[in-house]
């Protein structure tokens, strides 16, 4: 019983074992290979394929389109698949159709690659830095540096167009396939190149095809050859964009200009199959001429004005206006704006036109000195306001200047201004005109007569006037005379250095001091106290005595009150004299101090005659003094 067990177990197996080699899932290699299968139905976004197996496997129907295109697939149509899993959660076999195709392009592509041959691609995408690549299955990498020989801005013409490439590096195991059109650009060009290079020579006329355009030109391929046609080069006339006469794809005719062999470098012109137009304006215009013409350009420095087809002139900004200054070209003309011009100058070497718009009007500096004179009041509007004065209209073309100096006399120039705001209408005064520097200056404080000049008037240089304090400084003291300000220095305030002091003073307080300097052109006056009482102790020594006489001011105005009083005593009657008298001897006995003052002064004396002993040199120096003590004595006994 056992042994039978054991043999249909064994038969049991070995049927089993046998099965399973009849049948492709015994191995499991079939997985990661590419393998025939067919269309058995699609339903719905999948097709449903048999290929051979166990379980059937489904595939999405845009696996089967190919860049635009649509899927195009049938019932029964057998296809490449790539058996990703055996079974999946539905238990159908995992399948792909992209996979097959990538495999079996990575096997041709290894190929192409290793016999440096070219292969047919689509760029069907844009990615960060370049395009992607559809290489019949194999999605490339194309470097936007790899495009093409020149930089593109506009690809869409190159998109979703089946063109040849160049497989630069493959990577399999990361899947990485890098490959460039410019190379195959370069290789084509290659012959055509050297071919076209034995033709080229400057002068000679081509014909090329616009292959992309800059701001400063185009770049024109003439056959395999690029040359570079100048924005300057493209029209006798401005141009603002090579756009304007040109567009990318167009065919147009060219001549060399220049031609860099070492370089390989190639200027191209269109202007230069055209005749100058230069030398045909040269022949019609003539300096001093007024031409009508069309602005077509502004700088900052002035406007081009085309004055024949293809020629221009320059207007200064310095030749717009007579009278608007320092003001941009844009608010006097502007572009397309058709004007005329005087012809002022014309530089033929350098092929220049010089032309002004003001020598078309006339001149209003040329009228102004028949109109208005030096000294005329008029009225006029503020037009502007400066830090150093006022801009007032003269007439609707001139304005002039008031400067802040000539604003008032009693207000300073920074207070004077404060006043007056644009807008604003005055009443001026003319003070001069002068047409060369085009310049008309006008005075506000000129419409009154200066105060300075009327208190100063009577005034000499010298004179000792009474003026009163209306400032005092640091510096010394700001004084006014009649509504004249003048200014007394700190060093000039007393002759006493101790009481040269301001704060001594106090506004209001009059003074009297001596008139030091007059200037009626600045309005300065300045005054002294000190040089005052220096010419009042001068005349006193000159009246009543002599500085050789050694006595002191003190002294000589003593003696001279003494002397005045004792005239005064004579002149009275004896009975009247008598009273006063003992007055005067009882005050004096009542003063100690008087008495005690001759001894006093006789030991000065003394002293300064024992001095005066000890001194050989001045030994003659009493003899000399004797005389004028002797004339002091006979004046006192008198």
């Amino acid at each position: 019983m056992t042994t039978n067990t054991k043999t249909e177990e064994n038969v049991t197996m070995e049927s089993f074992e046998a099965l399973l080699n009849e049948t492709p899932l015994a191995s499991m290699d079939l997985v990661g290979t590419v393998v025939k299968g067919v269309v058995v139905n699609v339903i719905g976004d999948s097709a449903i394929i048999d290929v051979g197996l166990k379980s059937e496997g489904r595939v999405p129907l845009k696996e089967f389109a190919y860049g635009d295109k649509a899927a195009e697939i049938k019932k029964f149509d057998e296809i490449d698949v790539y058996i990703e899993r055996m079974e999946d959660k539905d238990g159908m076999i995992g399948l792909s159709h992209e996979k097959a195709r990538r495999e079996a392009a990575w096997i041709d592509l290894e190929k192409l690659h290793k016999a440096e041959e070219q292969v047919p691609g689509t760029i069907f995408g844009r990615v960060k830095g370049g395009f992607t690549v559809d290489l019949k299955g194999a999605v490339a990498f194309l470097p936007g540096s790899q495009l093409d020989v020149r930089p593109i801005k506009d690809v869409t013409a190159l998109m979703n167009i089946e063109q040849p490439f160049m497989i630069l590096k493959m990577d399999r195991a990361r899947g990485n396939i890098v490959v460039s059109r410019r190379a195959i650009l370069e290789e084509s060009r290659a012959g055509l190149r050297d071919e076209v290079l034995k033709t080229v020579a400057e002068g000679i006329q081509m014909e090329g095809m616009v292959k992309n355009i800059t701001d400063y030109g185009a770049f024109v391929d003439l056959g395999g050859v690029d040359g570079l046609l100048h924005i300057t080069d493209m029209s006798w006339s401005r141009l603002g964009h090579p756009s304007e006469l040109i567009q990318v794809g167009q065919t147009i005719n060219v001549q060399v200009i220049r031609y860099n062999r070492d370089t390989g470098r190639i200027s191209l012109g269109m202007k230069q199959l055209e005749n100058d137009p230069w030398n045909v304006a040269i022949e019609k215009l003539k300096v001093g001429d007024k031409v009508t013409g069309k602005v077509t350009n502004i700088t900052d420095y002035g406007a081009f004005v085309e004055v024949e087809p293809g020629v221009e002139g320059l207007i200064h900004v310095s030749e717009m206006s007579w009278t608007k200054k320092n003001i941009h070209p844009g608010k006097i003309l502007s572009t397309s704006q058709e004007v005329q011009a005087a012809i002022l100058e014309i530089d033929q070497t350098k092929r220049r036109i010089a032309l002004g718009l003001k020598q078309c009007a006339d001149n209003p500096w040329s009228t102004i000195v028949n109109t208005l004179s030096a000294g005329s009041e008029i009225d006029g509007i503020i037009r502007n306001i400066t830090e150093f004065g006022l801009f007032v209209s003269v007439n609707d073309d001139l304005d002039g200047m008031v400067h802040m100096s000539d604003l008032s006399w009693e207000k300073s120039a920074d207070e004077a201004i404060k006043d007056y705001k644009s807008g604003d209408k005055i009443k001026v005064k003319v003070l001069e005109i002068d047409a060369d520097k085009e310049r008309i200056s006008l005075g506000v404080k000129q419409l009154t007569d200066d105060p300075f000049t009327a208190a100063t008037d009577g005034i000499k240089k010298g004179q000792v006037v009474t003026c009163e304090i209306t400032k005092i400084l640091d510096a010394g003291l700001q004084v006014s005379i009649d509504g004249a300000i003048g200014f007394i220095r700190k060093a000039d305030l007393a002759r006493d250095r101790a009481e040269q002091r301001p704060d001594r003073f106090a506004i209001g307080e009059k003074v009297d001091a001596r008139v030091s300097n007059i200037d009626r052109k600045t309005r300065g006056l300045s005054l002294s106290i000190k040089a005052r009482e220096a010419a009042e102790e001068k005349e006193a020594m000159a009246t009543y005595g002599s500085v050789d006489s050694g006595a002191s001011l003190g002294d000589i105005l003593g003696a001279a009150m003494d002397k005045a009083k004792v005239s005064t005593d004579e002149k009275k009657p004896a009975a009247k004299k008598a009273a006063p008298k003992k007055t005067d001897d009882k005050a004096e006995e009542k003063k100690p101090a008087a008495k005690k003052a001759p001894a006093k002064k006789a030991a000065a004396k003394k002293a300064d005659d024992k001095a005066e002993e000890k001194k050989p040199a001045a030994k003659k120096a009493p003899a000399k003094k004797t005389a004028p003590k002797k004339a002091a004595a006979k004046k006192e006994e008198k």
